[in-house]
């Protein structure tokens, strides 16, 4: 139930890129039930929205065209035979709209099922090398749980067309004792899946296990709670500004976005829109994270494998976390619930799956004037809309904050555990390994990567748009120079989608300008946004590997393609033990213009981790993000009517020239870096038990 203080309406006709609804996804079980593609074997691998054509949606909010068919994407696996199903549901006139049996060997398998990892103890357990390598250790199954984990596609004798994961141990020693601290290292396990065995048992070294516990919880790790930490009291005695209905439409402060969720993608944010006068214009038509990778660096012969998918291969949106209020989310919160599908076709529901609030984010603007005596402070406020999901020993948020003036911005928080190795020992002069940090007694953590692709369909004041790559400039001593002061910018428009893979450059301060080709501002110039993007290595490993192949999308920050709608997702459609050369590498291949057109940009954002013993046994929140920024959207700073802060402890302009308490963003940006209204992230409560684990 949303917030007492919350605004809420019904809508009497359901948007067609709303959420699916329970009822939907039981109407759509039903209908592959009913035409005879699940046996007491099948699994729901995924179950989600199939996005109505764009040109539909927007011709029926226009008034022109009908309401568009609700379809369902049904992806089905039967857990003996291997079979997988690509179906589409009509939910609306209850039929199968297609039907397409895959071939493993040429698209790979459809995502891991829970279902699946749970039967991998079993497996391992029976396999004689498995047992014997443990016993080497002196150590039994029993002893050892086992990690299931995307197996890849490294072309490997044997695997082709098998339902593949490889498989670590960690040692337990009692129930709630934390196994990443004792990682059995330098041996791995490739199982089929399907045929429920084991194929190759890799024992390269034998390591020794790490002794000390990683139980952060207990005491005797953690020592005893610091007794210094006064409380943080985020109220609004009025309620919050915003409202959302029960379609999912949040109002704010002229913002309105439709927010949806999706088993694959997580948050999915429809028709950003915002007012500029009695105007409501369009600033994006779909945004999300349509694909994530996560690259390690260790070349160890069980290791090399190591590149997870948490999009593609284990669908992260369905491992939403159940927020507390206090611990995940300060302040006055409306929050979500988020329905998905089980893996039995039907419909579960996660309490509070997705967080909203609005948040202080100090100054907005504030000028203390010399000449005329007055002095002025606003204060910078943003809406957040979230959520946290696990997926195995990482915990990842993401944060979407629209502000007062027009800006958007995308974060994505991360935590959990590291995913450790034992270390091997420095080097006979010594130097440390290369490819992981020493964390704890015999721990390591090996280096990796956490490489996200937001997939953000632009429509700048409509759907006709283009892009400019925009470089700052330094110019040399000359007659129109004459003192080497000049400096200005270069605009490169991107017509095509064949040269439209660019990478930032922070040494010339890099960004993307999208604009109207319809529509000039005030002063003449074509309304536009601009990606800021934080300069961060892309993929680090070489150009000609595996997972390079596989993960095109992250050898580049800013891809632009022409808008289609089965385009989706930046590595493809089917990503588990694929090859690689699909999705953006493919479209980009097509070489469409792309000047002029409905156009999507394509953000690869994320970390590059060489982790630290800080790090370990939890790490504290790390953070990843990119900014859009209007930029000649509007004729003036859009924030001249947001009006003085009303608390008693802000000066007046004869007070001390107007720098007050709060006057001066006293309060802006809280000791997490994110506003007094900021989140916790230390008591989140999980939906469900992860069974695959990794980094």
């Amino acid at each position: 139930m949303p917030h007492a203080g919350l605004t809420t309406t019904r809508p009497t006709t359901r948007h067609p890129l709303s959420t699916l609804t329970a009822e939907e996804i039981t109407a759509a079980s039903a209908v592959v039930s009913a035409a005879g593609l699940v046996a007491a074997t099948t699994r729901f691998a995924y179950v989600g929205l199939l996005d109505a054509p764009k040109a539909d949606v927007l011709a029926w909010e226009a008034g022109t065209g009908d309401l568009p068919a609700r379809q369902v994407r049904v992806q089905l696996l039967d857990l003996e035979s291997g079979v997988q199903h690509d179906v589409v549901v009509d939910v609306t006139a209850g039929v199968v709209v297609s039907d397409e049996v895959l071939q493993s060997a040429e698209v790979g398998q459809l995502p891991i099922l829970d279902a699946e990892f749970d039967l991998v103890p079993q497996i391992v357990a029976a396999s004689p090398e498995w047992v014997a390598a443990l016993a080497k250790r002196d150590l039994t199954p029993e002893q050892v749980v086992t990690v299931p984990l995307s197996a890849g596609e490294f072309g490997i004798e044997g695997e082709a067309g098998r339902r593949m994961a490889r498989v670590f141990g960690f040692r337990q020693d009692f129930p709630t004792d934390h196994p990443w601290a004792h990682p059995v290292d330098g041996l791995v396990a490739y199982v089929d899946l399907t045929r429920r065995q084991v194929t190759r048992v890799i024992d390269h070294a034998t390591m020794p296990v790490p002794e000390p516990h990683g139980n952060y919880l207990d005491p005797e790790v953690a020592g005893p709670p610091r007794t210094t930490l006064k409380p943080i009291e985020i109220t609004q005695p009025q309620g919050p500004s915003f409202t959302v209905d029960d379609d999912g439409l949040m109002t704010w402060e002229g913002w309105q976005v439709r927010v949806a969720f999706d088993a694959r993608e997580g948050l999915v944010l429809h028709r950003m829109s915002i007012a500029d006068g009695d105007e409501q214009r369009s600033v994006v038509y779909r945004a999300s994270i349509s694909e994530m990778v996560v690259p390690y660096g260790d070349p160890s012969p069980t290791r090399f494998w190591q590149n997870y998918f948490d999009t593609g291969e284990y669908l992260f949106g369905r491992y939403v976390n159940s927020l507390e209020l206090g611990c995940d989310c300060l302040g006055e919160i409306h929050y979500l619930d988020v329905t998905l599908a089980d893996e039995s076709g039907n419909p579960r529901v996660v309490k509070n799956g997705i967080c909203m609030h609005e948040e202080d984010y100090g100054v907005l603007w504030k000028h203390s004037d010399g000449f005329t005596g007055v002095a002025a402070t606003r204060r910078q406020r943003r809406m957040v809309i979230s959520f946290f999901t696990t997926v195995g020993n990482y915990d990842y948020g993401f944060y979407w904050y629209l502000y007062l003036d027009g800006t958007i911005e995308c974060e994505a928080k991360l935590t959990g555990i590291l995913f450790p190795s034992a270390y091997p020992g420095d080097g006979p002069d010594g130097e440390p390994y290369p490819y992981a940090t020493l964390v704890s007694p015999g721990v390591g953590a090996p280096v990796h990567q956490h490489l996200f692709s937001a997939r953000l369909d632009l429509d700048i004041d409509g759907t006709p748009n283009a892009v400019d790559e925009v470089d700052g400039v330094r110019l040399p001593i000359s007659e129109t120079n004459p003192h080497g002061n000049a400096f200005t910018n270069r605009r490169t428009r991107l017509t095509s989608e064949g040269h439209a893979a660019r990478e930032a450059d922070g040494a010339v301060g890099r960004t993307w300008h999208i604009s109207s080709t319809e529509r000039t501002n005030g002063l003449g110039r074509p309304t536009a946004y601009v990606l800021f993007a934080e300069h961060t290595p892309t993929l680090l490993a070489a150009d000609d590997s595996p997972i390079a192949r596989r993960a095109a999308f992250a050898t580049k920050h800013v891809w632009v393609t022409r808008f289609a709608d089965d385009e989706r997702y930046a590595a493809g459609t089917h990503i588990n033990q694929h090859a690689g050369g699909d999705g953006l590498a493919a479209w980009r291949a097509k070489d469409r213009p792309i000047d002029g057109e409905d156009v999507v940009l394509w953000h690869t954002f994320g970390l590059t981790h060489f982790p630290r013993p800080e790090d370990w046994p939890i790490m504290p929140t790390d953070y990843a993000r990119f900014t859009l920024k209007p930029y000649g959207f509007f004729d003036r700073n859009p924030t001249l009517d947001v009006p003085d802060n009303a608390s008693a402890h802000c000066a007046t302009p004869a007070q001390h020239n107007g720098t007050g308490h709060n006057g001066t963003g006293h309060n802006g940006t809280g000791p997490n870096g994110t506003g007094p209204n900021g989140t916790g992230h230390d008591c989140a409560g999980h939906n469900g038990t992860q069974h695959h684990q990794h980094g």
